[in-house]
């Protein structure tokens, strides 16, 4: 049967396999002759199909046979030996005429575009640099990059970038330690004010040393920033002298030796001898304002500790019943079930759930009490159906541990508050410690034998250390407009009587330090002199005699300048009236808009205000270390842990808190379903969820 090139079937392009098609071709009146089956050679058809987009014109001058595009006219070489591949990348990627009426053509090209002008030069730094910071971030190991999952993951979404080697990544989070530790810099040294320290020791899973160094300080648009200067390597022995010889290293490396205000420390009896010997160094190019008077902050959340801890002493026995009744009903699935079978009997919400405690850290022994106590019920119910449940508290006991949560939720609170980093914590420090004593005080005077003996307790560590309140933290409550000096007032009169001398004191060191900055502004001092230091008005006139002094303060007050020497910015923000405590004040936003009719004021209220007044924010940097340095990583050498440490902070900056609050540490996972969830999924779920850590 005869057949033509025209009635060749035409496959789609994707039946075609490239280069693997014959182009010969073939004249009909060839074929035609040809008696089928034959011993003649038959050419063979052409199936592939860019022939519906071609057709054959002839030979050239060299004899090959040539085709051409029916869109566009362009020609190629169709001999038997040249493949089709070049024809099917025509009609899929270049005819010009074909792209202009198909859209997908335009779309494919389109897209090429794209991808052509995203492969430059930068491409595969900027990529590096996101790796970098994911490790960083999401405390990822340096492997990670060589993870197969990952490599495949990246090679499917494009191949314009390639996963470095482990080396590689180390080399690049410590160059993203630099560049960020270059711009922290930069924000130091535009920073108008003095900076504030924090600092904190840590010990490693691998009993390495480390010290971190955090500085506190308000930009110069009134934004309080916090920024971890330093986590490193901190050798034995950790004296005072060590200490101090190592912050002083950090200061000098950071240039910033000779702007500091304050630095916040635990109780921990080394840091005395460490501020005595920072301060004597930094007296030496009198660096400090009033000589370092105001250089040492004694950190609030850990002499809350203490105070709280002292008075747990005396009623361990029945916090010891609670905590045991919690590791009970934890201790098998069997138990479990029991005890969410008896939350359900006694219609309890199950979705609240148990707290684990932490025995070191009495917030996390509040939180336990208060998550037992309500479920009192379903423990009792728990000890009348498991007869080997031998730690219910007694109904008297109970009754004692609902007073102990209404008497610790105070310090829970003001805890909490004084953990701050994202606000100023210095003016909030008054008011609660004034009211701490005064709940002390009630409680001593109460007739109940269990918290007279743990309020005694607590009153003794109060003592010890707050007996003198801090004169810093004094003055930084006068600069909020909300209490003023009349609150200091009101708060001394009652601690130590009418016009006492720890009064007297607060007030002669306000304006010292208040002279300081106008010195330091103006080169002059605000206080008014003596009679007796009046200096002459000229180089060569006489000292002036007493009578000339009656009659230069009769000048002074013709002229108005007497009023100009006694009424300073601080005397007249004290005289204007306070705002109303109930208030809800941003005392930073005050104070800005507040600057130009106050500028030295301001300048001092900057500062007095960035003093944070606990160390909780080098000691969520150590959260962030034992990260960090866990188990798998403990060999991390200290430049490499401190630069992944730092710059998680910078990166972060105040967009994220680092700080790990007590109940997300000791947070129990157990949570349980509703009523309404069938029985089969609820005992099913609650005895998975039960499992906790």
């Amino acid at each position: 049967m005869d057949s033509s090139s025209n009635n060749d079937v035409i496959p789609s392009l994707g039946e075609e396999e490239e280069g693997n098609d014959t182009m010969e071709p073939v004249e009909a009146n060839s074929r035609s002759n040809t008696p089928t089956g034959s011993g003649q050679d038959r050419k063979r058809k052409r199936t592939s199909a860019v022939w519906s987009s071609f057709v054959i014109v002839g030979k050239n001058t060299q004899g090959k046979e040539h085709c051409k595009c029916k869109y566009c006219g362009k020609q190629y070489i169709c001999e038997g030996t040249h493949g089709t591949g070049n024809m099917k990348r025509h009609i899929e990627f270049q005819c010009p005429k074909i792209m202009m009426h198909d859209p997908r053509q335009m779309l494919l090209k389109n897209n090429k575009s794209a991808n052509m002008t995203v492969s430059n030069p930068k491409s595969q730094n900027e990529f590096r640099t996101i790796v970098a910071e994911t490790i960083v971030l999401h405390d990822l190991p340096f492997s990670f990059v060589e993870w197969s999952g990952v490599r495949k993951m990246i090679g499917y979404c494009t191949d314009e970038f390639h996963m470095v080697s482990r080396n590689t990544a180390k080399a690049d989070v410590l160059s993203l330690y630099c560049i960020e530790k270059t711009k922290v810099k930069t924000l130091l040294e535009e920073a108008p004010g003095r900076i504030c320290l924090t600092s904190d020791l840590w010990t490693s899973i691998a009993t390495d040393g480390y010290m971190c160094l955090t500085a506190h300080f308000i930009d110069k648009n009134w934004v309080l920033q916090k920024k971890v200067l330093s986590f490193c390597f901190m050798p034995p022995p950790h004296d005072g002298v060590s200490l101090a010889d190592k912050i002083k290293t950090l200061l000098c490396e950071w240039k910033i030796e000779n702007r500091i205000f304050s630095i916040t420390l635990d109780n921990a009896s080394s840091n005395n001898s460490l501020v005595h010997n920072l301060k004597s160094h930094l007296n030496i190019n009198k660096a400090l304002l009033c000589d370092g008077e105001f250089l040492h902050i004694r950190c609030c959340a850990h002499i809350i500790n203490l105070i709280v801890q002292d008075g747990l002493k005396e009623i361990d026995g029945v916090v010891h019943k609670v905590r045991e009744s919690v590791k009970y009903a934890r201790a098998s699935q069997t138990r479990k079930q029991k005890f969410l079978e008896c939350i359900k009997r006694v219609h309890l919400d199950s979705k609240r759930g148990l707290r684990q405690d932490v025995p070191t850290r009495w917030n996390s022994t509040y939180l336990i009490l208060d998550s037992a106590i309500y479920y009192r019920l379903a423990w009792t119910a728990l000890e009348l159906a498991d007869s080997n449940y031998k730690h219910c508290p007694s109904e008297s006991e109970w009754g004692n541990v609902e007073k102990l949560c209404k008497f610790l939720r105070h310090f829970y609170d003001t805890t909490n508050l004084f953990s701050g980093t994202k606000y100023p914590t210095s003016n909030l420090y008054m008011p609660k410690v004034f009211i701490t004593y005064l709940t002390l005080m009630q409680n001593l005077a109460s007739d109940d034998p269990f918290f007279k003996a743990m309020s005694n307790q607590m009153y003794t560590k109060f003592n010890k250390y707050w007996f003198d309140f801090s004169t810093i933290l004094a003055i930084a409550i006068i600069l909020d407009p909300r209490y003023k000096m009349e609150f200091v007032m009101f708060v001394y009169e009652r601690l130590y009587g009418a016009e006492s001398k720890q009064l007297e004191e607060v007030k002669g060191k306000l304006f010292a330090l208040f002279n300081e900055y106008v010195t330091s502004s103006t080169g002059r001092s605000t206080i008014r002199p003596s009679p007796q230091s009046y200096p002459s008005t000229s180089s060569g006139r006489q000292r002036v005699d007493d009578l000339d002094l009656v009659l230069l303060d009769f000048d002074n007050i013709i002229n108005g300048d007497i009023v100009d020497i006694q009424r300073t910015q601080l005397d007249l923000y004290l005289e204007e009236r306070r705002l109303e405590r109930s208030i809800d004040l941003n005392i930073l936003d005050f104070w800005k808009g507040n600057e130009p009719r106050y500028p030295e004021l301001a300048a001092m209220a900057r500062d007095v205000l960035s003093v944070p007044i606990s160390t909780v924010a080098s000691e969520s940097a150590f959260s962030m270390g034992g990260r960090v340095l866990d188990q798998f990583r403990s060999s991390l050498l200290p430049n490499v842990a401190e630069a992944l440490v730092c710059s998680r902070d910078w990166i972060l900056g105040n967009g994220e808190s680092a700080i790990l609050k007590c109940e997300e540490i000791t947070k129990d996972l157990w949570e349980m379903e509703d009523d309404s969830t069938p029985a089969s999924t609820q005992t099913m779920h609650d005895q998975s969820s039960i499992q906790g850590y």
